[in-house]
């Protein structure tokens, strides 16, 4: 039976497989106590990681340096490792089911090599049920061994918030399960030395999983409430914002913002239960209703821009839209599922001239994801019709304000979107924009 001591010794390793925005930062932790081994199919990934590089910008230079993270992509290692914790994607396909291809392909890797007594942590989102009716059978049939006699498996849901530096991995209290109350506990144990917030025990591994997918559920349909009264507000001529500011003067109201709803985890999780709900023959409603508002956001931002050109006297087609921000949230360089590509789409669909810039996407991989040219300056292709501030990145925020976009505008009546309402309603009038935001 394995035993905590023995890892803290450093004499048993964990081996963490995935090293994105979850999975990183998660070895990080581990690795100031114990002996870690980061494993990634990426190669490229491996050898930025072992060059003391993050393009996620999660952890940095110094703490990689300082890690002793043994970075590898070579499959053989993990069976060195007696905890193995899974850290990949599990996002979701273009008819909106989930795509578990990618923890499939890790446990079939763990699988081939994966050591007797050894124990697999799952924290990737899933369905209730995934761990042990998917997970479990592919470790079975790859390695040849029994569950809960040769090897065991348990499940702890990953709750990092990217770009984040506040709420940090170790300050986020940590669910853990596992398939026998003595795995449960020994799980409770490694991640407990490391996380500072403490541990809550799930009763058996599907409660865990499914805590997991209603936390981002919950948030979701509570922008989707938010989104819905923009549209009513909007309609109304009422400022949603103001309304907010009102409204949230009373000590329960729950201060939650209309926007766009995208990335890897509050745009994706609800299918997952909305899935694994249809798979039993109950069918959700509300679920469903609040990611149809929340999806429709981008084309509905996209639709009040091409009124605010009229609006202006502007030509539709075949006039200069600026879009500021790409990624799903401000300050990371995560493109994953953003929910911008929605306005640049619907835009393109009128033949406006969209140009997009974004300081901390890579372009390689928005040329690949999008097929867009990512600008290296706002000013390239000034002046601008109307320009779309989309995501709230500190650069814009502080380098940026209603100067400067002045400047890049066009004479006449220039248009300011403003998708996140950050500035100022009064101060864009005054600077003279024709201005709209949620």
């Amino acid at each position: 039976m394995l035993n905590q001591a023995n890892f803290q010794d450093k004499s048993e390793k964990i081996g963490v497989i995935g090293l994105g925005y979850v999975g990183l930062p998660l070895a990080a932790l581990l690795a100031k106590e114990y002996n870690v081994l980061g494993f990634d199919i990426n190669a490229t990934r491996i050898k930025e990681l072992k060059e003391n590089r993050d393009r996620t910008n999660e952890v940095d230079s110094e703490t990689l340096k300082h890690s002793h993270i043994e970075f590898t992509d070579h499959p053989e290692k993990i069976s060195g490792c007696k905890l193995i914790i899974v850290t990949v994607p599990t996002p979701i396909d273009g008819h909106r089911i989930p795509d578990l291809r990618p923890v499939e392909t890790a446990t079939e890797i763990i699988g081939g090599c994966l050591a007797k007594d050894a124990v697999v942590v799952y924290e990737s989102t899933v369905y209730p049920g995934v761990t042990e009716d998917i997970c479990v059978p592919i470790l079975e049939r790859v390695s040849g061994l029994s569950w809960k006699k040769d090897f065991h498996v348990g499940y702890s849901p990953e709750r990092i918030n990217p770009g984040d530096k506040e709420h940090s991995i170790d300050k986020i209290t940590k669910v853990v399960s596992g398939d026998t109350p003595e795995i449960a506990n020994f799980l409770a144990e490694i991640y407990g030395h490391v996380i500072t917030a403490g541990v809550h025990l799930a009763p058996n591994i599907k409660t865990a999983e499914a805590a997991k997918v209603i936390e981002n559920t919950q948030r979701d349909l509570n922008i989707a409430l938010m989104n819905e009264l923009s549209l009513i507000f909007n309609k109304l001529g009422i400022g949603t914002k103001d309304v907010l500011e009102a409204a949230g003067t009373k000590w329960n109201f729950l201060r939650f913002e209309p926007g766009l709803v995208g990335g890897h985890c509050i745009g994706v999780d609800p299918y997952y239960l909305t899935f694994k709900a249809e798979s039993i023959g109950y069918h959700p409603q509300i679920i469903l209703a609040g990611r149809r508002i929340n999806d429709n956001m981008g084309k509905y931002v996209a639709e009040n821009a091409v009124k605010m050109l009229i609006k202006a006297g502007k030509a539709v087609k075949g006039s200069k839209v600026l879009i500021l921000g790409l990624t799903f949230k401000e300050d990371i360089s995560d493109i994953r599922n953003t929910r911008v590509i929605d306005i640049y789409d619907e835009l393109k669909e009128y033949d406006v001239d969209v140009s997009v810039h974004d300081p901390y996407a890579y372009k390689e991989e928005v040329k690949q994801a999008y097929d867009i040219g990512l600008m290296d300056n706002v000013e390239d292709h000034k002046p601008y019709d109307a320009v779309i501030l989309a995501v709230k990145h500190r650069p814009y925020v502080e380098g940026l304000g209603l100067e400067g976009i002045r400047e890049i505008s066009s004479d006449g009546m220039p248009i300011l979107i403003d998708v996140k309402a950050f500035y100022s309603k009064e101060k864009a009038h005054q600077a003279g924009f024709l201005y709209w935001r949620l």
